[in-house]
């Protein structure tokens, strides 16, 4: 993943939404149809696409999109 852009389009496919870039930066509580499900189902993906794991307490603590990201690009 190199991209913000790609990993939106990871969450798009893996969550079955239509996020675009600028909802990266919107906390979970306000983005349309989200719900803790899909960030398991993406934190999987991204596990699966990366073949790193990720700390599920660091994904926990994140507050939107962008930050999940971060967390991704980091490990």
């Amino acid at each position: 993943m190199s991209s913000i852009e790609d990993f939106v389009e990871l969450v798009n496919m893996e969550a079955g939404l239509s996020f675009r870039v600028i909802d990266a930066d919107v906390h979970f509580d306000h983005l349309e149809g989200w719900d803790s499900l899909h960030l398991l189902a993406v934190l999987t993906a991204l596990e699966r696409q990366t073949g790193r794991r990720i700390s599920m307490p660091d994904v926990l603590t994140a507050q939107n999109l962008r930050d999940v990201y971060k967390l991704v690009i980091q490990s």
